[in-house]
């Protein structure tokens, strides 16, 4: 994928719902890899990294690889997506922190330019995710606070 990239995309994965653990949080994301290869038929996880509850980022298709997350945009962003369902509750605070020193790494590591735009899934697609509650959220975050 050519980099920087100029877009930052924010996802949830609905289901399965939160982990706090490693052990569920390892079990999650091999659900999230079972969906998207075998229920749609890719070649990995869609998404660029994952977040779980346990203080952890799990890698999907890593910094340098096109996704499969946001149409029309897999090509020209990153995606992020946090370990559960945000629609009606709010992710942990050390998810969000970890969210941002994501992005922040990823601005330093040169994968996204310093100019970039962060949006939520549903900026680009018709959908709910990352969740009304995620979303208002991370739209409410200044640029300032995660670089």
């Amino acid at each position: 994928m050519p980099t920087p990239v100029s877009h930052v995309f924010i996802h949830h994965t609905e289901t399965p719902d939160q982990c706090h653990n490693e052990t569920a949080c390892v079990e999650a994301v091999r659900s999230v890899q079972d969906f998207h290869m075998d229920g749609r038929h890719w070649n990995d996880i869609g998404y660029n990294y994952l977040i779980g509850g346990d203080d952890r980022i799990y890698e999907g298709r890593g910094w340098y690889t096109v996704g499969a997350h946001t149409l029309g945009m897999n090509s020209r962003s990153v995606a992020i997506s946090l370990i559960g369902n945000y629609e009606s509750v709010a992710p942990p605070k050390q998810m969000l922190d970890l969210v941002q020193k994501w992005v922040e790494c990823a601005v330093e590591k040169g994968v996204v330019s310093g100019l970039y735009q962060l949006h939520g899934h549903r900026d680009q697609t018709c959908t709910s995710c990352p969740g009304q509650h995620l979303y208002d959220i991370i739209k409410s975050w200044n640029k300032e606070d995660l670089t």
